[in-house]
């Protein structure tokens, strides 16, 4: 006999915890399934731990260049004389998982009217849903409301001799406890670009195979030549147009053998970074008549509601944003609708990230490109980082803003920054189009000094109209 429940959240990513306790707290008996690791992508194999290896990378390039700023580490050091310690990397970044992999459980199980159920989920109806718990049990629930928030997972292309090698993803490198030699990585996006800045700094040699001509496609293409002249220049090899016709492993020694157009390449491992699958594939969602799309992304309408009423689907599987701060949107936006009263919609939410190279890239609403297309008016300003003091006071000028704005209504169409602490200084652009305030309200706001954010309005000044 299946166990009743008010709710029932499958999956413990952004969306899921939060919700499942606002659930509970709202009086709803709700069932939480999590058929894994605590806390989904982003604590687990994704922004947590890479952050982690980002900060640790950053160290061993600044320790590199200490001799830029008069500081001398050791009375013998070289400038480059760094070793860095995967291992150690590894371990510290074991227990930052930990704590909150650790955090999010624990929250979760001791939350009253939440029951956590750990194994596989899958719908058996509508309003059904069958647990194949870890220790081989199968536990049925039902619930009116179901709402899953189930991630993605690496996508691995199909290649020939695939079955033969040893291939690495965003998950299995971070395992590692030695450094790559050589690392290559397949793919040319946000992914890729920052494993090949942090291995690159670690000390591995790191050739990016790129299919298309440039990186970073979907960003305009000065965006996208900055950050790659950025991490050539610190050692990343590209490689335009190379897309693996097949792999092997090295003959008698560990390593792979990449078949290229222009040669095979030969490295210690190969990564790839090539996109991701929803894990929507083995949830039962025939059973239930919730259809998938060509990508296996789940439909919802601007309030995350599939076709089949009572049930949501939140983060990456809806298609609506593959962040986390999107995925806790969702959440947001379903708990004002169905718990608070309010009608908040995704259709109105402005998009915004970051890429987490060093310097990260920022970006805010639309880029230049998307605005030519759009056929209207528009105004225009650029800024390179070598006017702002906090940038050269850090030696790290690399880099430049952008601002994009309509003239009628003086409402700013996007913005972008690459440059030293622009993943928060884009926030300024980010708060004045929420709240839909004329770009005025940021060019003649005052701005604290000595910060990069107080060269936004200065930014603005400069606006002229896009030609």
């Amino acid at each position: 006999m299946a166990q009743r429940f008010d709710a029932i959240v499958i999956g413990t990513g952004q969306s899921g915890p939060p919700l499942a306790v606002r659930l509970a707290k709202s009086g709803r008996k709700t069932a939480v399934i999590e058929r894994a690791s605590f806390g989904g992508t982003c604590v687990n194999v994704g922004c947590t731990p890479t952050k982690a290896y980002v900060a640790c990378a950053r160290a061993a390039h600044v320790a590199r260049h200490a001799a830029d700023f008069g500081v001398h580490i050791g009375d013998d050091a070289q400038p480059g004389d760094v070793r860095v310690d995967l291992a150690f990397v590894k371990a510290r970044k074991d227990r930052i998982i930990a704590a909150s992999r650790d955090g999010v459980e624990s929250w979760l199980r001791h939350t009253p009217n939440a029951t956590v159920f750990t194994g596989h989920a899958r719908f058996t109806g509508a309003h059904a849903v069958r647990v194949a718990a870890h220790d081989g049990t199968q536990i049925d629930l039902e619930a009116p409301e179901i709402f899953i928030n189930t991630g993605t997972r690496a996508q691995i292309p199909a290649i020939p001799g695939l079955e033969t090698i040893r291939y690495e993803t965003n998950s299995t490198l971070l395992a590692l406890e030695r450094l790559p030699t050589h690392l290559a990585i397949c793919g040319g996006s946000y992914v890729a670009l920052e494993f090949a800045q942090m291995f690159r700094r670690f000390g591995s040699r790191v050739t990016v195979l790129v299919r298309g001509q440039r990186v970073l496609a979907r960003e305009d293409d000065d965006f996208s030549r900055a950050v790659q002249d950025v991490l050539a220049r610190e050692g990343v090899e590209f490689r335009f147009g190379a897309e693996p016709r097949s792999v092997a492993p090295l003959e008698g020694e560990t390593g792979v053998r990449i078949a290229l157009d222009r040669g095979p390449l030969d490295v210690s491992h190969l990564l790839f970074a090539t996109g991701r699958l929803p894990n929507t594939d083995d949830l039962g969602l025939d059973a239930a008549g919730i259809e998938r799309d060509a990508h296996g992304l789940i439909a919802v309408d601007g309030q995350l509601r599939t076709r089949v009423q009572g049930i949501w689907a939140l983060g990456d599987v809806n298609g609506r944003g593959a962040f986390t701060h999107t995925s806790y949107d969702d959440f947001q936006i379903v708990a004002a609708n169905l718990l608070d009263g309010k009608s908040r919609s995704a259709d109105t939410r402005i998009p915004a990230y970051a890429v987490y190279v060093d310097p990260p890239l920022a970006r805010v609403g639309m880029s230049e490109r998307e605005v030519r297309e759009r056929g209207k008016p528009a105004l225009i300003a650029t800024m390179p980082m070598s006017r702002v003091g906090r940038a050269r006071e850090r030696g790290e000028t690399d880099g430049f803003m952008k601002a994009l704005v309509d003239p009628q209504t003086q409402r700013i169409l996007g913005a972008a920054i690459f440059g030293i602490e622009g993943d928060e200084a884009i926030h300024t652009f980010i708060d004045t189009m929420t709240a839909d305030a004329p770009y005025t309200t940021l060019q003649y706001a005052m701005h604290v000094h000595p910060t990069v954010s107080e060269l936004v309005p200065t930014l603005l000044d400069g606006l002229k109209p896009l030609k």
